[in-house]
């Protein structure tokens, strides 16, 4: 575990568990992002100057997207398939969670993305004669975030 001497995280070893079952080929997860809307108070002093204030607003949910190996793994297919497929995003919405390791594979740190479920797959590029593996690329919008 990092020291408390300000010590940063190897963000790039890390797993991901969708619904407390680990996805496997993750290669890569991008866009990470979470806002809360913003405000401006408009008002006069008692000295009639203009004040503008901006105060946070309502929570906005976010996105992020996992580029993963096209593989025989089902779990995390058949999450997808709940949305594209099935079209039961009730069923599909689960909790994803980054879980950010050390060199002996123990836990940092966590960010559990509550109430997640695909809104958009990629298929591979396919080339002829191309050495690349294939890949998919998952964006999941999530209504929470929470950091452990």
């Amino acid at each position: 575990m990092a020291q408390e001497t300000g010590d940063t995280l190897a963000t790039h070893t890390f797993k991901v568990q969708l619904g407390g079952v680990q996805v496997e080929t993750v290669q890569e997860i991008s866009g990470l992002s979470m806002e809360l809307d913003s405000i401006d108070v408009v008002q006069i002093t008692q000295q009639g100057q203009l004040l503008v204030r901006k105060l946070p607003g309502a929570r906005k949910g976010g996105e992020v997207t996992i580029t993963r190996g096209m593989d025989q793994a089902s779990s995390f297919t058949e999450w997808i398939k709940k949305t594209f497929q099935q079209g039961d995003i009730s069923a599909a919405r689960e909790q994803l969670s980054i879980i950010f390791t050390d060199a002996k594979g123990g836990q940092d740190r966590t960010i559990n993305l509550k109430n997640a479920w695909a809104n958009r797959w990629e298929g591979p590029s396919l080339k002829a004669g191309d050495a690349q593996p294939a890949t998919e690329r998952v964006t999941v919008v999530f209504e929470d975030i929470e950091f452990n």
